[in-house]
Parts: structure tokens; sequence; C-alpha cells
């Protein structure tokens, strides 16, 4: 089964939240009251999004956090990559996750290079749907 992280999960739950009214600064501790996480792990979250520069960080009194791109251009493979790290279905992902060969301990595996493209093809399929396209409007639920 091919599955994201929790916390992959938890990103898109605070990045759709946010996404709803781009432009506003959002504190952690408002985004876990709204979306009733934890607020340990919202920070947690916001600080690896950070550094992906998908958030980014206001210090102060009134600062918080705000997407740094239009959610029309963050991807789902960004969102994911940012939190659980390269997207891979196995470790024999070879020079497909920037590695000079496969890591396998599997010797005589024919298989093991060719993992790259199928991982490369669940990444180019996940690069083409967008943050914006999980965000429910009212038409759309109702």
């Amino acid at each position: 089964m091919l599955r994201m992280s929790k916390l992959a999960d938890y990103a898109f739950i605070i990045l759709t939240q946010m996404a709803q009214e781009t432009g506003q600064t959002w504190p952690a501790s408002v985004l876990a009251q709204e979306t009733t996480l934890p607020l340990p792990t919202v920070a947690k979250l916001m600080k690896l999004l950070a550094r992906s520069s998908i958030v980014t960080a206001q210090r102060g009194a009134s600062g918080g956090y705000s997407l740094m791109r239009d959610p029309q251009t963050i991807s789902i493979a960004d969102i994911i990559e940012a939190v659980d790290g390269p997207i891979s279905l196995t470790e024999c992902a070879g020079k497909a996750l920037g590695k000079p060969h496969c890591d396998c301990a599997v010797s005589k595996c024919p298989t093991k290079e060719s993992w790259g493209r199928v991982n490369q093809a669940i990444r180019r399929s996940l690069e083409i749907v967008f943050l914006s396209d999980l965000i429910v409007t009212e038409t759309a639920a109702g």
C-alpha cells in the first residue's frame, strides 16, 4: 500500500486551512485551534514547510505563518517532500533520489535500477495536482 505519513497528512490539513484565506498571517496557535491538531505538531510542521519555502514565518506580536506561493503553484509533491523527504516506493530508487546506485543489499536483483522510473512517474503525477485542488468550496461540496 502506498501511503504518506500522518505528519504529511496533517500538513495538508493545515495548508488547506491557510489556502482558504490566502494573504492572512496565521499564528501556530490559531492553526492548531482551527484544525484541532496539537500545537507542538503544528509548530513542527510549520518549521518544515518554512524550510521548503512553502510558508514564510513572521516574528513578533502580530507574527505567524503565511503561504509563500499561490495555492495553485504548490504541488502535492512539494508538500509531501517537505515533510517526508523524497517520494519513493522502495529503497531501490537509485539515481532518481540522487544516489549513484541502489543501496539494496540484494546484489542480483534484476529490478533494482528500474524502480527509479516508477518513483519518477509517481512524482510526476503528484506534481500536476495542487494545493488549490484540495480546497472544497461550498458549491463543490453541495
